[in-house]
């Protein structure tokens, strides 16, 4: 899940993103009613800078686009659309569960994507439903990172022993007022503390259990969510490891974290996507690039790469749409992208010399050659488990982490987690 890729359940459809519903309707009405073929309507997530880019994409298509912002309700939004029989021609949803729900609800038109389409096997048949495809991959984000800089961390930890050892040096020297806390975390935003959880459990689960538990084919009592949960535990409890504590992360919000790193210095590490540095580029202070390292494993090689990323799916009815989305899907397509920076493509056939930011360029070429690639399992679950403000696996986390940064033991914490994510896949229907 990605910053702008939150969802809000249906039930919740607010009174702001039905005018922004109606404002798509009437903008679609004035483009039928000018004379001029109607341009492919396009909802996406993205605002700001990455909405400006992807406009600068589809400006390089043969036909127009509008593109229009649903922000962090996109789900909503498009409930609220449909309902009024106003779908847009295209969407780009943050979640691979939104794509397989809406197909099966016979939203959307099953699609061909373009010869160049390439993806890393562990994203290639997550967009499909009953065989058919639904959706085309149109942005990666990697997820298994951490981010410093060097002047204050010159070796960073390979292991996630090392990093435990680390935390808890830089942990002592914070509580005795001699340096920064070792680790921010936006833990209000419970998608970061899921993020965490994923990259644990695939690194320590056997062979097979992570997909299946995203299949929702296996069980959330089993002994890998248990030591993954501990392992976590024993970081996060960790005296002095987040700015202020753990009431105090309970309450900072993803971007606040990036800017405890690389603006007011209140912290060594952070742990979390490629996205950082598009907050890390507007709050930076001093000349220093912050640099990366992969989230440490049990191994100092091998370990699972986390990705998530963003789909283009066409809705029934669209063949403008069908055709958008193929073209989408070339690599080619987000060439303007590629050259602004702070994009990663899914498709291993954009050559690596296309990118001009050198971050981008050696995270896409680990896409091409990890080991083992993992889909953001959150973003995989049905339904509410899934996660938003308050709710499922999100909220289950946040439960988990006041429990252990409030000194609750380790396996009480982990147990009273467990049970809650059991439950809420037996209600979902997302395994048991």
């Amino acid at each position: 899940m990605t910053p702008a890729g939150r969802i809000v359940p249906a039930a919740r459809l607010g009174r702001r993103t039905l005018l922004r519903a109606a404002a798509g309707v009437t903008a679609t009405a004035v483009a039928g009613c000018s004379g001029a073929p109607p341009a492919v309507q396009v909802a996406v997530v993205w605002s700001g800078s990455e909405l400006a880019r992807f406009r600068e994409v589809v400006a390089g298509y043969d036909t127009g686009v509008q593109v229009i912002s649903a922000g962090n309700d996109i789900d909503a939004f498009l409930r609220a659309r449909q309902l009024a029989g106003t779908s847009p021609d295209v969407a780009i949803l943050p979640r691979s569960g939104l794509v397989v729900e809406y197909a099966r609800r016979g939203w959307l038109r099953e699609l061909s994507p373009a010869p160049s389409y390439a993806l890393p096997p562990g994203m290639a048949d997550l967009l499909s439903a009953d065989g058919r495809r639904y959706g085309v991959w149109v942005k990666a984000a990697h997820k298994s990172l951490f981010w410093y800089f060097p002047s204050m961390l010159p070796a960073p930890p390979r292991t996630w022993d090392q990093l435990v050892t680390l935390t808890k040096r830089l942990g002592a020297r914070a509580r005795a007022g001699d340096g920064p806390a070792p680790l921010a975390i936006g833990a209000a935003d419970g998608w970061v503390l899921t993020d965490w959880f994923e990259n644990v459990l695939a690194d320590v689960a056997p062979p097979g259990y992570y997909e299946a538990l995203a299949r929702g084919e296996a069980d959330w009592r089993s002994p890998s969510v248990h030591t993954a949960l501990d392992r976590l535990a024993e970081l996060w409890s960790v005296d002095g490891a987040f700015p202020g504590g753990g009431r105090r992360a309970l309450l900072t919000q993803y971007e606040e974290s990036v800017i405890q790193v690389v603006h007011h210095r209140r912290a060594t590490m952070l742990f979390e996507a490629d996205f950082v540095d598009d907050v890390s580029r507007r709050f930076r202070r001093g000349p220093e690039q912050p640099e990366t390292f992969r989230f440490p494993g049990s191994r100092l090689a091998d370990s699972p790469l986390i990705v998530g990323g963003d789909a283009a799916v066409a809705f029934a009815g669209s063949a403008s749409g069908a055709e958008l989305v193929r073209w989408l899907s070339g690599g080619s397509a987000f060439g303007p992208w590629l050259r602004a920076g702070g994009y990663l493509s899914p498709n291993v056939t954009v050559p690596l010399a296309d990118y001009r930011d050198p971050v981008r360029r050696r995270l896409a070429a680990e896409l091409r050659t990890a080991g083992a690639v993992r889909f953001d399992l959150s973003d995989r679950l049905p339904g509410p488990f899934t996660g938003s403000d308050g709710v499922g696996i999100w909220r289950i986390m946040q439960d988990f982490f006041a429990d252990v940064t409030d000194k609750v033991p380790a396996g009480r914490a982990a147990r009273r987690a467990v049970g809650q994510l059991a439950a809420a896949a037996r209600l979902s229907g997302g395994g048991r």
